[in-house]
């Protein structure tokens, strides 16, 4: 693993995004908020969930991110009718030696895609979100760490409502980044035409980066500074959610049933000390901050009756909280 001396800056590591980010669009058309939001959970140690409407290359994006690193990739398919076995793995009986053997499920990999998270049962997203949670797995009494790199990239489709599974908000909260993927651009979208209408053979994705690199700006990551005025600015955002703490800015009242966990908090501080980085800075500024903010707290706030008969989002409630809580 390459070690970071003391003295390096991030000028050394600001292609690292780059490089990423040019061999995706090679495939890609648009979605640069995504890729770099997916950067973002990777660099951070976060898991990442992509929700979209169907046809918004969701899949395609992580399976070219992964291709684009020198790492172990798995895709999980989630349907009603699986068992948790299918995602961790079970015990083997051998009749013949009358042994028992384990077979480890597609969960070991490095960049684990669960596609469709939302159509598995309770039990199969609740071994899913544990193994996200503790990076280990049991099986027949033997516990099993994850390799590392870990990242679970999960997607789901928000429209469909028959035969799916909505994750409770307990479980949903283990995900670092909720990303929304939009539609493209007008000419966003007639470049995709061109190209997938054109015949041309579909582009050689290269390996431009290893788990040792991700290790090494994962130590840069943690060496950029986080003045004490982000900190509570940070704190301050977190805390104006919360009904509790009696912080809710003007047009929040009434509108936030539960507000987001201390969880957040953390997860806002590493995804903007990421975002810094791949700026190529070393420091934190508020920008960086309120760029993350959405992503890190959508899937945190939970809306009161009140907001929804009013047809509130948490977006809109979030940009209520980002312009009333003072920027340092």
């Amino acid at each position: 693993m390459s070690v970071v001396t003391e003295g390096q800056n991030t000028d050394q590591f600001k292609d690292f995004g780059v490089k990423l980010i040019n061999e995706v669009n090679k495939i890609l058309v648009g979605q640069e908020t995504m890729i770099n939001r997916l950067l973002t959970g990777m660099l951070a140690g976060g898991h990442v969930l992509i929700e979209g409407m169907p046809g918004l290359a969701k899949t395609t994006a992580v399976k070219v991110l992964a291709e684009a690193i020198d790492t172990g990739f798995s895709r999980i398919q989630f349907t009603p009718d699986m068992l948790p076995a299918d995602v961790i793995g079970t015990e083997i009986f051998n009749p013949k030696e009358a042994t028992y053997s384990i077979k480890k499920g597609p969960i070991f990999s490095n960049l684990v895609l669960a596609d469709e998270i939302n159509r598995a049962p309770a039990k199969v997203q609740a071994a899913l979100l544990e193994t996200m949670q503790e990076r280990q797995v049991t099986i027949g009494g033997q516990t099993y760490k994850m390799d590392q790199p870990f990242m679970v990239l999960a997607t789901q489709n928000p429209i469909e409502q028959e035969g799916t599974y909505p994750l409770p908000e307990a479980q949903i909260d283990r995900f670092m980044l909720k990303i929304k993927v939009g539609y493209p651009s007008k000419d966003e979208e007639r470049k995709i035409l061109d190209r997938m209408a054109g015949g041309q053979t579909e582009p050689v994705i290269n390996k431009v980066t290893s788990p040792e690199e991700i290790f090494a700006a994962r130590q840069m990551v943690d060496q950029v500074f986080v003045d004490d005025k982000v900190r509570n600015y940070i704190v301050d955002v977190v805390q104006a959610t919360r009904v509790e703490s009696g912080d809710n800015p003007a047009g929040v009242e009434g509108m936030i049933e539960h507000g987001a966990s201390p969880r957040a908090s953390i997860y806002l501080m590493q995804g903007a000390k990421v975002h810094a980085f791949l700026q190529g800075r070393n420091y934190v500024t508020p920008h960086d901050v309120k760029t993350l903010v959405p992503d890190v707290l959508r899937h945190r706030i939970m809306l009161s009756y009140e907001a929804e008969a009013e047809g509130k989002s948490p977006e809109g409630i979030i940009q209520t909280i980002l312009d009333s809580v003072l920027v340092p």
